[in-house]
Formats: structure tokens, sequence, C-alpha cells
């Protein structure tokens, strides 16, 4: 049975709204202020709570935005009564959190209506986040154990060899396990890293709240920062002559640390993926009404179907070419784009190339970040 909690200081509305629900075959709790209604809700965790806006001691607003706060109240859907709706306070209850409006007086029917859509709304996003869940589950079931494995091999063995013969080695061989070890290391932690960007990016896509925060942040200079990270990209790929650069500085709506990391995996993969001697240009500029980063090299490319697929962990002809690493990398670039209200779009052909265009919003005068929508698939 589901618990809808109904926040309000009219007892008459509470009983007669807490009836109606009742009928339905809801679970009805009551409260009759927001202060009450916050404790009510962390007892409770209901599966829904319908507020009233004008409260004393504690308005709608004020009892949505502590709520919203808390990781286990966070995600409760929550429909705000009131009797004198406008424009700018419904706005200010959307960007608190709240998932509608309920304007006083209603019927039975609206009620019921606004009721149910949420339930299920909440129940779909339920059942994607556990789909989601079972499906990383399975794909770290299958893959991770060889990827950490693999550098591991490479540091006990030389380690091994290192503890017990170091005397009767060459110098040159010392060095020379002692590179594959640090080259096994950095391996390993890349790994590490990316699992647990991967993992906190799919609880954050979950959390309205955790969603503004990343939202909030901003590269003011971004040509040395971009600049920076694709030179070092180049250099560890031993081709440092192959970058092109052609960047144009504007505030981008994201953190140095995700900005760095979208970077990175996009110039790594274009060094990965294509040959010594072949260019790869890196681009950032200004479109307007939003910022663009390319990323283009002249590798071996990808098909529609394989870039219709790419999703975390895919790696595609791994028996054709050896490739290190979970396949996290344009995944976790496409995510963080996408969660700053961007879009990642991947154009290739076969034995061609790839580029990768990230497009991002512009942060607007009084702050606030708009959001780019997709209107075909990427190709």
């Amino acid at each position: 049975m589901k618990k809808i909690l109904v926040i309000d200081d009219d007892e008459n509305l509470r009983v007669l709204v807490g009836m109606a629900l009742s009928h339905r075959g809801y679970l009805v709790l009551e409260a009759g202020n927001g202060a009450e209604g916050i404790e009510k809700a962390r007892e409770e965790l209901p599966d829904l709570i319908l507020s009233d806006v004008n409260m004393d001691k504690m308005n709608g607003y004020v009892a949505l935005s502590n709520l919203r706060k808390e990781a286990a109240t966070a995600s409760i859907p929550f429909i705000l009564m009131t009797g004198m709706p406008d424009n700018a306070g419904m706005r200010h209850g959307m960007e608190l959190g709240a998932d509608d409006y309920l304007p006083k007086p209603f019927k039975f029917d609206a009620l019921y209506a606004a009721v149910e859509a949420r339930l299920k709304k909440a129940e779909a996003v339920r059942e994607e986040a556990d789909r989601r869940l079972a499906d990383l589950r399975d794909a770290i079931g299958m893959a991770l154990p060889h990827e950490l494995r693999t550098p591991l091999n490479g540091i006990i063995a030389y380690g091994e060899i290192l503890e017990m013969d170091a005397e009767s080695l060459p110098p040159a061989e010392i060095a020379e396990m002692g590179q594959v070890i640090v080259e096994s290391g950095r391996r390993l932690e890349r790994l590490v890293e990316n699992f647990l960007i991967y993992t906190q990016l799919e609880l954050v896509r979950t959390d309205p709240a955790k969603m503004a925060s990343l939202r909030g942040t901003e590269v003011s200079s971004p040509s040395l920062l971009i600049s920076d990270r694709a030179r070092q990209q180049a250099e560890m790929a031993g081709r440092s002559a192959d970058l092109r650069l052609a960047l144009f500085d504007a505030s981008v709506p994201m953190s140095e640390e995700y900005l760095s990391k979208v970077v990175d995996e996009l110039t790594q993969n274009a060094f990965k993926f294509s040959a010594k001697g072949t260019g790869v240009r890196v681009e950032f500029k200004d479109e307007g009404a939003v910022l663009v980063l390319t990323v283009n090299d002249q590798g071996r490319g990808l098909s529609p179907d394989q870039i219709a697929k790419v999703g975390a962990y895919m790696q595609f002809d791994r028996k054709l070419q050896e490739q290190q690493g979970l396949g996290l990398g344009l995944n976790i670039a496409k995510r963080l784009t996408e969660l700053h209200g961007g879009v990642l779009t991947i154009q290739s052909q076969k034995g061609v190339g790839t580029s990768v265009e990230v497009r991002l919003p512009k942060i607007r005068s009084n702050g606030s970040q708009g959001a780019i929508r997709q209107s075909k698939p990427a190709t």
C-alpha cells in the first residue's frame, strides 16, 4: 500500500483529502505544518507528499527545500497545493524541486490524476535505476576481474623478480621492470578512477539536488586547461607533433575536474585509435548560444551500429585490437556532458576517422544554465 503524507494547516481540508485518498486505497499520513511534515517524512518515508504552500510555523516552500537536501527524502515526489497560484510562485516551487502544482480548490478527479501520475513516474524512475544497477553489476562482473588482474599481474610478477633477484640483474633490466610496474600502476589507477566516477555519475543523475549543485560550477578560462590536458595526452602517446589546437576562451558550465576528464578521455581515444603521424585536432569555439568542443582524428573509425551502442564497458573489435580499460572513457564524457545540460555526438566513418563534438549551453547572465536538446540521434 502506497503511503501519502498530507501537510496542511487546514484540518478540514486534511481530513477531506485523507478520506478521498484512503478511498482509493492509499495509506494517508497527516501533518499540520511544514515543520511537523518534515519530521513525519523523515520517520515514515512516504511514497508521495502533498503540501499546502501558505502555513504557519513553516510554509511548503521551506519544507520542500529542507526535504530535498536530505538523501533519504530528496527523491520523494512532492506536490504543492495553493489557493493563490501564480507564475512566479510556481516557478519558485519548481526550482526548489516540486514535481507538480495542484491549485485550490480542486476536484477529486484532479487530485487522483496528479497523485497517480507522480507515483507512476516515481515507479518508472525506480525501475530504470534498478535496471541500470543490474546492467552495471552484470558488466562489472564480466569485465572488471580481467581488467584488474592484468595490471596487477604485471606489478606482482616484476615486483617478485626484483625482490628475489635484484642483486643479479643488470641496471637496464631493473629500469625496464620498473617502467612496466609504473605503467601497470597508472593503468590500474585510471581504471579505479573511471569506475568511481561512473558510479558517482549514475547516482547523481537520479538526485535533483546534486544535479543542481553539479551545474553550479564553471571554468572561466578553459583554453589553458584544454591545451594542457590535450598536450599531456599527446605526450603520453608519444605524439606531441600530431596535436593541433584551435582554442577560444569563454566560461564553461563545468568544474575543472570534470572538464579535464572530458578532454582527457576524448583526446586519449583519438590518439589510441589513430596512427602515429596522423593529425589529432582539438578545437573549442563559441557558436552563439552554445560552446563547442570538438576532437577529430584520422583513425580507424566506428560504424553506425557501433556508435549507437556506445555505453559503459562497451569495447569494439577487441579481438582485432588490444584495448586497455573498461571502455568507460567515452561513456563518462557523454554522461558528464548530459548532466551539464549538453549533448555529445559522434561522426565517424570506418577507415577515415572520428569526430566527437561536445555542445554545452552558455552560462546566462543571472548565473543559471540552460540545456541543449538533441533533435536527432548521433550518427
